[in-house]
């Protein structure tokens, strides 16, 4: 039995502060492509998410979100320039090899969503 195809799956991030969490993710790099409703589609090239003007704090303070990239040094630099860690508090920690063969670091959003940067290793 053929199964049906999938065209794409996409995560509904919460949101405190709808306004502030928009303006976190375009100086973190996305595109809002649109935003109605209470719901803004944001986009990195191929790659997005949903983002909600919805909060519960159980739900925000353990939601997580992964970004594998070719290149986390660079990501991680690119942060630290922006200025997104002072400008939304958001808490940025440093990169770390891990026993699952990533290097990587985590990035916390202004609602507490934290997102996984990482790349790679072998």
């Amino acid at each position: 039995m053929q199964r049906p195809s999938l065209v794409e799956i996409k995560a509904f991030v919460p949101s405190k502060d709808f306004a502030t969490s928009l303006s976190f993710y375009q100086d973190l790099g996305f595109e809002v492509c649109s935003n109605e409703g209470g719901i803004a589609y944001l986009a990195y090239g191929n790659y997005s998410f949903l983002l909600q003007d919805f909060y519960v704090a159980d739900l925000a303070n353990n939601f997580m979100m992964h970004i594998l990239v070719e290149d986390a040094d660079a990501w991680y630099a690119q942060i630290e320039r922006s200025g997104i860690p002072e400008k939304y508090n958001a808490r940025l920690t440093a990169i770390k090899q891990q026993a699952y063969r990533m290097r990587d670091f985590t990035l916390t959003d202004p609602s507490g969503v934290l997102w996984v940067i990482g790349q790679n290793t072998q």
